[in-house]
């Protein structure tokens, strides 16, 4: 069975310029998630213009499981590929990521967004989905979903204490603002080189994929999102499991009454009186 994750709209009420920059400086490695071990980059490109950057990252991922599972398994740590598609101009990054060690056996995929909150551009709005698809593992499949799950809820919060922590950081070191991008002249010759290729943001490291991941398909319009201060004023503090679960009843509410808004908009408010 598959399992999912989604978060709510997470804010953060700084510029999406400045969230980049706290972003940034997870990498390579962050003593704030000891799970992180560390990770090297594998691939880079640039627009011409400089305002789409790609980057592509090998990380590697401290197994937080028990011993004999491990044993088991006989490694200590999984490698994850992660994708980071960076535009300057549209004020957006996109995250795809998925597990490369023992990928026949299990398929783990994560996709996060970073934008421009829609009634306020000095504010950044993140979200974040993932599936777990545990096909095979030397009988242990129930264990590790559990355990995967958990530890995978348990960084959810960790990465949004992460930003935070980098991003007072930044501001005690008196950087409180970063300008915007604007383009910069291109070359004759890197016009010529860019001719024919397409939006640089849409190149495909592996290809196109055929099918859509099953963490994208929860992603909901602009319109019918709710953002975790709106869920903890409604019904108070929730586990990211437990915000993933709303999310999802919401968005199975949505589907299944199409064009009737009212079955979704009303479900805190339902919630929040028998709470």
């Amino acid at each position: 069975m598959v399992q999912k994750y989604q978060s709510p709209v997470r804010i953060y009420k700084y510029p999406f310029e400045l969230v980049m920059a706290a972003y940034e400086k997870r990498f390579p490695t962050c003593p704030q998630i000891p799970v992180f071990l560390g990770s090297e980059v594998v691939f880079e490109s640039r627009s011409a213009d400089g305002a789409v950057h790609v980057v592509e990252r090998s990380c590697r991922l401290r197994v937080e499981a028990p011993r004999l599972l491990r044993k088991i398994a006989g490694v200590e740590h999984v490698v994850f590929v992660q994708r980071n598609v960076l535009n300057w101009k549209e004020r957006t990054l996109r995250i795809d990521a998925h597990n490369e060690t023992f990928a026949s056996r299990v398929v783990v995929r994560e996709n996060c967004s970073y934008t421009v909150h829609p009634e306020n551009e000095e504010w950044t709005c993140f979200e974040q989905s993932a599936s777990l698809d545990i096909r095979s593992f030397f009988g242990f499949e129930s264990a590790l979903e559990k355990i995967a799950m958990k530890q995978y809820t348990a960084n959810v919060k960790r990465g949004k204490e992460v930003i935070e922590h980098y991003l007072n950081e930044l501001i005690s070191q008196g950087i409180s603002h970063i300008p915007r991008w604007t383009p910069a002249p291109v070359r004759e010759e890197d016009t010529r080189s860019q001719a024919g290729l397409g939006d640089p943001g849409s190149l495909e490291v592996h290809g196109p994929r055929s099918t859509q991941d099953p963490a994208e398909e929860m992603v909901g319009t602009e319109g019918d999102k709710l953002d975790a201060d709106y869920i903890e004023r409604c019904l108070g503090h929730l586990t990211p499991m437990q915000e993933s679960c709303l999310i999802q009843l919401r968005h199975w509410l949505q589907e299944t009454h199409k064009g009737k808004a009212s079955a979704g908009l009303g479900l805190l408010e339902q919630t929040q009186v028998q709470h």
